[in-house]
Parts: structure tokens; sequence; C-alpha cells
């Protein structure tokens, strides 16, 4: 008798691959200004705080040089959240008392990245030319 396999084959690369992943994929084009708001007492203030070191590497600033980011510590007990205005249409706010720093660059992906405009840069033509094979 044999035990039916269920799982992968291969070990996943863990939660800073996945972060890697999606900080990849991070493009800051449509935000005029980030804005992190955090009691260091917060029992997930660590969220907003390795957020903020995530999105200050220079790859991810590089996408938007003129994009503020702001770090606003405050001393009320609050919980911490990310605000994003953006250019075109308001801003988007992340309340982060139950979300990981993985779930809140997925959603920055799916809600922001996704809004950046791609513009193709006209290449050469290449000329097709025939050529003889020698043997």
């Amino acid at each position: 008798m044999s035990i039916y396999f269920s799982g992968s084959f291969t070990r996943s690369g863990g939660v800073i691959s996945a972060i890697i992943k999606q900080l990849k994929l991070v493009n800051l084009k449509p935000v005029k200004r980030i804005k992190v708001k955090f009691d260091p007492f917060h029992p997930k203030a660590v969220v907003a705080r390795d957020f903020l070191f995530h999105l200050n590497a220079p790859r991810v600033q590089e996408t938007n040089l003129n994009c503020p980011i702001r770090a606003d510590v405050v001393c009320d007990r609050s919980e911490p959240e990310i605000q994003l205005d953006l250019v075109e249409s308001g801003s988007i706010k992340f309340l982060l008392n139950n979300l990981t720093v993985l779930e809140i660059l997925q959603q920055i992906n799916v809600h922001i990245s996704s809004k950046v405009k791609v513009e193709e840069v006209p290449g050469p033509e290449l000329k097709s030319t025939k050529t003889k094979h020698r043997r």
C-alpha cells in the first residue's frame, strides 16, 4: 500500500524571497506621496518599520524620484497605517493591524503598479540577409 503524495517537490524560498520578488515588481510612478504613520509602542509597529525598510531600497526609489516617503511617529496608541497619495485618482489607505509586509507589497502591486503605462521604445528594424552555409 502506498501513501499518496500531497505537497511540493521543491522547497519554497521562504517569506524573504517572496518579499524580494514583490519588491522587484513595485513601480511608484503613479504615486505622488507616501506617508507611514505608526506608534512605536503598538505591537504591529514592526510591520510599518519593515515596510519602510523595504521601501527605501534603491531599486524601488528609482522608479519615482519625486515621491517623498515620510514616516510620522506618533504617541497616541493608534494603529499603524500607510497612506499613498496618487497623482490622478485620490489616495489609498492601508491599515496595518492585521497585515504583513508581503501582503502590503502584493496589494501595492495590484492597485498601483498595474496603473503604470508601458512606454514602447522604437527600435531599429532588422534587415533579413541571406547567408550561405559552408561545409
